[in-house]
């Protein structure tokens, strides 16, 4: 029960009144030190005073308190406040008189940039110098090709690439004389052009439009990406220096069954127009292609892939119309560890190209009678390091116009890649043909380069 102030004040008092009586003053002068009663009655009397005072203090500060509240009780307030709201928020139930609002929305739009629109563009340039065994002054420099691809997703569905070259005869190996040497011109030229569909039911793919056709697995590749400076001995044969191509569909269908250690399989097959006047002459009836992948992984380290071919269609002229068909096979193998795999490596390709069809209906197109010509063709390169590659090519063929006719290629290469977008190469090629002494030899110095994230397309 709190004491009232004149309570405390009594007390005092009578405390005072104590320690000033002459009795207890002489009593406190004849008693000696030591004596123990008198010191704690002293004692005790002292401490009664110091909480009176004390008490009395409390009582004065607790009367202020009720008619206004000061500034350190404030402050403690608060404090107490903020400490409760912080723990609060950090147990996720802090509290408010309203309702939370929700964070503010940043608005987006759903409409594609500008820029977004843009398909990526890409320029690539193929630069050559040579030296012609006997004929040192003949066409040392020419840039061969220049192309400007444009590529883009059209939707998540479909895409679209088109490709455009401008082409500078020279530096071409010509196995055979077949009279068409060099007809490439320097204009502007569609090389490629056409849209697919790449998320059909089915595991189906279409293309539309103008492209290299899937004969074997090279074909397709252009020509600055080519392993080599040019496409093999056959190939040069039989269908020019160009790949095979055309305008007309495509339907691509990946086997839903595989996979390690079972192999990935599919197919391939297309409907285009002749437009191959060595392969076709003027004819440009609808050519159909049959085209079968396979891929295996042996190991970590090593791929095998084997592709079976086979395109027909008819061969026209002033005087003749009939059927021809053209098979392919080839085989590729790679071996590369993974833990060097940028450092170490080889690559083997290789493959056999056989045309049918090379006399009409009297038999009396090809000497000797026969119908048939074929070519062979190997390449291999091998990683030296993370930028030198060296390899090497043999190639043999028959001449489709008198299959008694060949050709053999001896070709070594060393390649530097100053980056993905650079590549230096050096090459010799030794070109010999049945029906004629010696062999033709020229050394090549290649050039590639690239701009932009189309780089060496290779498929």
């Amino acid at each position: 029960m709190p004491l009232s102030a004149p309570t405390l004040v009594q007390l005092r008092l009578g405390a005072l009144m104590l320690l000033t009586t002459p009795c207890a003053a002489s009593l406190a002068a004849q008693q000696p030190p030591p004596v123990t009663a008198q010191d704690s009655l002293r004692a005790e009397i002292k401490r009664l005073v110091a909480v009176v005072d004390s008490l009395r203090a409390e009582v004065t500060r607790l009367e202020e308190a009720g008619q206004s509240a000061g500034p350190a009780e404030t402050q403690a307030q608060d404090a107490l406040a903020r400490l409760r709201a912080a723990a609060a928020a950090a147990a996720g139930t802090a509290e408010t008189d309203k309702p939370r609002e929700p964070p503010p929305q940043e608005f987006v739009g759903h409409q594609r940039s500008l820029q977004a629109l843009n398909p990526e563009i890409s320029v690539t340039g193929d630069l050559f110098a040579q030296v012609i065994k006997g004929n040192t002054d003949a066409e040392n420099f020419f840039p061969r090709e220049f192309e400007i691809a444009a590529q883009a997703n059209l939707d998540p569905f479909s895409r679209a690439k088109i490709f455009i070259t401008r082409h500078a005869p020279g530096g071409e190996l010509v196995p055979f004389d077949t009279g068409m040497e060099g007809e490439e011109g320097t204009a502007l030229n569609v090389e490629e052009g056409y849209m697919e569909w790449v998320k059909l039911p089915l595991n189906l793919g279409v293309k539309v439009g103008l492209f290299h056709q899937q004969f074997g697995m090279l074909n397709r590749w252009h020509s600055h990406a080519y392993p080599f400076q040019s496409r093999d001995l056959p190939n040069l044969a039989f269908f020019g220096e160009e790949p095979l191509g055309g305008a007309g569909a495509s339907l691509h269908y990946l086997a839903p069954f595989g996979g390690a250690g079972v192999g990935t399989y599919e197919a391939t097959v297309e409907v285009t127009r002749s437009d191959n006047p060595m392969l076709w002459g003027t004819s440009d009836r609808p050519s159909v292609l049959v085209n079968l992948n396979g891929f295996w992984q042996l190991s970590p380290s090593t791929d095998l892939n084997v592709a079976l071919t086979r395109l027909s269609a008819s061969y026209e002229d002033t005087t003749d119309l009939f059927h021809r068909t053209v098979y392919g096979g080839e085989v590729a193998f790679t071996w590369r560890p993974p833990a060097r795999a940028g450092y170490r490596g080889f690559t083997f390709h290789g493959g056999v190209k056989i045309l049918n069809g090379l006399v009409g209906p009297d038999g009396s197109r090809a000497p000797g009678g026969r119908d048939r010509a074929t070519g062979i063709w190997t390449m291999g390169e091998l990683r030296l390091g993370y930028s030198w590659l060296v390899g090497t090519r043999y190639d043999w063929t028959e001449d489709p116009l008198d299959p008694t006719r060949t050709a053999t290629l001896v070709s070594p290469t060393l390649t530097w890649w100053q980056s993905e977008f650079v590549r230096v190469r050096a090459e010799y090629d030794l070109l010999g043909r049945s029906y004629m002494d010696g062999r033709d030899g020229k050394l090549l110095l290649q050039v590639t380069f690239a701009m932009g994230p189309h780089k060496h397309e290779i498929y």
